[in-house]
């Protein structure tokens, strides 16, 4: 394997299962096209997202992440993330589902749950970003729905058992060239799994994205029409395996910066994953780049999100946390 798979989301659904099934039972991920969303979205909102990028980090620092409380929204400055320990060479914004104060998930301080945090200039990044996460989510729902028929479930069940009230988080990540970098050994992002059920990615073409196949690392395509779509934990989880939720990791080499716009489709807060009766995979079984077992984990998706999220900032969520 040299490329991922290609998955045409236009045609039948039942033709879309059965690639995702043989694609995610390979490698994981897989690239999506006929998605049905405008490829002026994702140029636009990258635009707007440079321009907010360009300003100063006084500025920026008005929406910072510390300023969103436990929603964990605002920006972060370039290597303010962290990957296993180590500062990723990027900066970026988070994003999530748009809920009010009064809501009672946001009133109980439930992570992940909240408002988002805007900046003022550039002011069609709101309108922009709220309608990627839309349109997005929608490719995402497209993608399980086919899925669940590639499992032999029931065309709906992952909106009738997990996803009735997904946690959807979104974020604009923003790749600065090599150049930046800390040290030899640093990456855009080091090698990791996300974390829940799918994550679906618009990009601007520019390389970077490397995918860890069965025989070696995969690059991520560089047609910006192109959307890639991956297995998080949780659905490696609920598949006892069948779907590895496949190692990956970005380095920008280009003279250029490098822009990214992942949505996590992710079980609702509070829902167990709990196996289905499926037979494990027949691809290799590497060690994880954290040597962990998805498979074993017990507790709810939101524990093991916030687990996962207070090893990225973890200076943020001991603040949080006191």
């Amino acid at each position: 394997m040299n490329e991922l798979p290609v998955i045409d989301l236009g045609d039948a659904l039942d033709d879309i299962g059965v690639a995702i099934d043989r694609a995610c039972r390979d490698v994981g991920f897989f690239t999506a096209v006929g998605h049905g969303v405008a490829p002026d979205l994702f140029t636009d909102l990258r635009a707007c997202a440079a321009a907010f990028f360009a300003r100063d980090e006084f500025t920026k620092s008005a929406i910072a992440m510390s300023r969103g409380g436990s929603a964990w929204r605002g920006w972060f400055p370039l290597h303010g993330e962290l990957t296993s320990g180590v500062p990723d060479d990027k900066e970026g914004l988070y994003f999530g589902t748009e809920l009010p104060l009064d809501d009672p998930r946001v009133r109980a301080g439930i992570p992940l749950h909240g408002p988002n945090l805007f900046p003022d200039h550039p002011n069609e990044l709101r309108d922009l970003t709220l309608e990627a996460i839309a349109s997005l989510r929608n490719v995402g729902e497209r993608v399980l729905t086919a899925m669940a028929l590639g499992l032999g479930l029931p065309t709906h069940w992952f909106s009738s058992n997990l996803t009735a009230d997904p946690t959807v988080l979104f974020r604009i990540f923003r790749y600065p060239p090599h150049t930046s970098r800390l040290g030899p050994d640093q990456w855009g992002v080091r090698e990791h799994t996300d974390y829940g059920l799918v994550t679906v990615l618009a990009h601007d073409g520019t390389p970077g994205l490397q995918v860890h196949a069965p025989n070696g690392w995969v690059d991520g395509p560089t047609d910006p029409s192109t959307f890639v779509v991956n297995v998080g934990d949780m659905l490696e989880k609920l598949t006892r395996g069948r779907y590895r939720s496949t190692p990956h990791r970005v380095a920008n080499e280009s003279s250029h910066d490098r822009y990214s716009f992942p949505l996590f489709l992710d079980p609702s807060w509070e829902a167990t994953v709990v196996e289905l009766p499926l037979g494990a995979s027949d691809s290799d079984a590497r060690p994880r780049w954290d040597g962990e077992d998805p498979v074993a984990w017990s507790g709810t998706n939101g524990n093991y999100v916030t687990t996962r999220v207070a090893r990225v900032f973890p200076d943020l969520f001991a603040a949080i946390d006191e």
